[in-house]
């Protein structure tokens, strides 16, 4: 039977203690004990059931894990405060001093800046590659790499990471393979391609309502219990712990994650073969044209299609920003960083989102100036939003007045 995701959030039922159709939410910091030896056995992780400190874990935290570690067909899942809550303290859970990190080259701009200029400092290291160049990844491992880390789809460039052919390569050299799975939500499902532990910022498409900051780990018990032990956990002591109102507020919009995925790739399909149509360098998953379009194709659910993320490159960054200004005049979508919004939403990455990433490196990776990341929003009528689009391209000469739908 195929694992459809959004059946399984589907599946759990919750009620809340008055028997509320949405469960209670645990507005409390600390709880009570009935007896001394229970409050010790709950330090000690032997009380199930058992609350000790909402910085270890709450009620509304649990069912917001219970409901995402469904979606990633995980053991159980662990909520934080932010996506770069999430990414740190699974990155130092398992590094210490004098290991090695292999990661994507192309990754969220926070991700790149805290393991390049951060995790030094702790004698941690790592090494920046084409994840696609799978001869290029298995030559860096060396006997001191923990850690093979990538984006499903990275951010911004869109390169599609083989999670199967990786999974083989983290467990051909005992590592870790971490994969972050912010960009495609419901379309791939990391952990039944062999990821050890999956990674999402709530903040975006999941959560969809750019309202609230959260993030989540996604793994097996043990490792889940390993980053809430309050003597080493990364989770525990690190304290980026999510408020149980935004749990529940995530929860809540969790339940309509598939219709929007669906909306958000249906657009961004019809906007990129539509500025792909008119000349424009677009670069999207589900085109032919990307190198990659066959491997996302293996590895996704069809029901969700490529995803809501697109980018096109118009040359330069003036052309990008004057582009991006008029296309926000005219109320086609909001000039901001972030992603999965009801609204589109357009940035220069290189100047914003990446701007962590120095010149050169840029350069190199191909994220060019002229590069703007859009984030596709739910328009009901998607071919009024391109001729829209199209008209502002031709004001700011992108395009030729003369071009054709």
């Amino acid at each position: 039977m195929k694992f459809n995701p959004a059946d399984n959030i589907q599946d759990l039922q919750y009620f809340g203690e008055f028997g509320g159709v949405n469960p209670s939410i645990s507005d409390s910091s600390t709880y009570t004990f009935l007896s001394a030896k229970t409050m010790f056995d709950t330090f000690e992780g032997n009380a199930d059931g058992c609350y000790l400190y909402s910085r270890h874990s709450s009620p509304s935290n649990l069912y917001l894990g219970q409901a995402l570690a469904a979606m990633e067909g995980t053991e159980t899942a662990n909520v934080t405060a932010s996506g770069m809550g999430a990414i740190t303290a699974v990155l130092l859970q398992l590094c210490g001093a004098g290991d090695h990190i292999i990661s994507s080259r192309t990754i969220y701009g926070g991700t790149y800046a805290f393991l390049k200029n951060f995790t030094p400092r702790f004698s941690v290291a790592t090494s920046f590659l084409d994840i696609t160049n799978l001869a290029s990844v298995e030559n860096a491992i060396t006997k001191n790499t923990k850690v093979l880390y990538c984006e499903s789809v990275s951010n911004p460039l869109l390169e599609v990471a083989d999670i199967e052919a990786l999974s083989k390569l983290a467990k051909k050299h005992n590592l870790t393979l971490v994969v972050d799975n912010t960009f495609s939500p419901l379309s791939i499902a990391p952990a039944k391609l062999g990821a050890d532990v999956v990674i999402h910022s709530l903040t975006k498409f999941i959560n969809g309502s750019s309202d609230t900051v959260g993030g989540v780990i996604c793994g097996t018990q043990e490792f889940i219990n390993d980053l809430r032990n309050v003597n080493d956990g990364a989770a525990m002591l690190f304290g980026s712990t999510m408020d149980s109102l935004r749990a529940s507020s995530i929860l809540k919009n969790l339940r309509t994650l598939h219709i929007r995925m669906k909306q958000h790739s249906a657009n961004a399909m019809y906007l990129a073969k539509a500025f792909q149509n008119i000349g424009l360098k677009t670069v999207y998953p589900g085109l032919t044209s990307h190198p990659s379009h066959e491997q996302f194709s293996k590895m996704m659910n069809s029901d969700y299609g490529f995803g809501g993320m697109l980018t096109i490159d118009v040359g330069s960054l003036e052309k990008a920003n004057e582009l991006m200004e008029l296309m926000q005049q005219r109320n086609l979508g909001y000039l901001a960083v972030s992603l999965g919004f009801y609204k589109t939403l357009f940035s220069a990455p290189g100047s914003s989102t990446s701007s962590e990433i120095p010149e050169d490196e840029q350069a190199e990776m191909g994220l060019t100036d002229g590069l703007i990341r859009f984030s596709i929003g739910l328009d009901n009528n998607i071919e009024r939003t391109f001729k829209d689009m199209k008209k502002c391209m031709q004001e700011v000469g992108v395009l030729p007045q003369n071009v054709t739908i």
